[in-house]
């Protein structure tokens, strides 16, 4: 049992740690974004070897309406305190994007949760939650451990906001997927907060290259 531990906690350090700063250090042998599907891809197969995981789970959905309300009422709370932000500290890049360039925009607001979203909830809840049990075996730590990596991800976007951003929403999503089990519905919150993001003027912070579309 000390042995998978010790393990698990070196797998996870390479994974969630390692990769990451291995592209903020060396980014110009590869982009960060084509990293995510051979990570995806082992991930998967690390799935499809764990007893605890069934792939049925990927599209379990059985939330009830108290949990909607609950979380819409969250969404709306987080919306306003995403454009609160744009208003206060960067008025000048409010809708930078869809007034731009609306087609990009359209675009982003489409396979970004498609493509991008899905397969980040699966690694940084399904996969976390059932591969590290015995590391993160109280509620707590599994929240923590979520928050943190997915935070950490993004070291390479060179931008606090980002940092502190996805730190929380990290913690929010952590907490939503022990609550539901469901990795859809934790999909569903990303994408919608995810399209804001790059709808209101806060695009920047997690596309390096979205100037470049302007």
């Amino acid at each position: 049992m000390v042995y998978k531990k010790i393990y698990l906690g070196i797998e996870f350090i390479v994974l969630f740690f390692g990769v990451p700063l291995f592209l903020l250090f060396y980014r110009n042998l590869m982009l960060p974004s084509t990293v995510l599907l051979p990570v995806l891809v082992f991930i998967f197969f690390l799935l499809h070897k764990n007893p605890r995981f069934k792939w049925k789970e990927l599209f379990y959905w059985n939330i009830n309406k108290s949990l909607y309300i609950k979380y819409v009422k969250l969404i709306i709370l987080a919306i306003l305190a995403l454009v609160g932000f744009v208003l206060i500290f960067i008025p000048g890049e409010l809708f930078n994007l869809p007034k731009n360039n609306w087609k990009i925009w359209i675009a982003i607001c489409f396979f970004y949760p498609v493509f991008s979203v899905f397969a980040q909830e699966i690694i940084f809840r399904t996969f976390i939650f059932k591969r590290y049990v015995l590391l993160f075996n109280k509620p707590i730590y599994f929240i923590l451990a979520s928050g943190i990596s997915f935070s950490f991800a993004h070291i390479f976007y060179y931008s606090h906001i980002s940092i502190i951003t996805t730190f929380i929403l990290g913690i929010y999503l952590a907490s939503a997927y022990l609550k539901t089990k469901s990795v859809l519905f934790t999909s569903l919150i990303h994408g919608i907060l995810g399209d804001v993001v790059f709808t209101i003027g806060m695009g920047q912070y997690f596309w390096l290259e979205m100037y470049k579309w302007l």
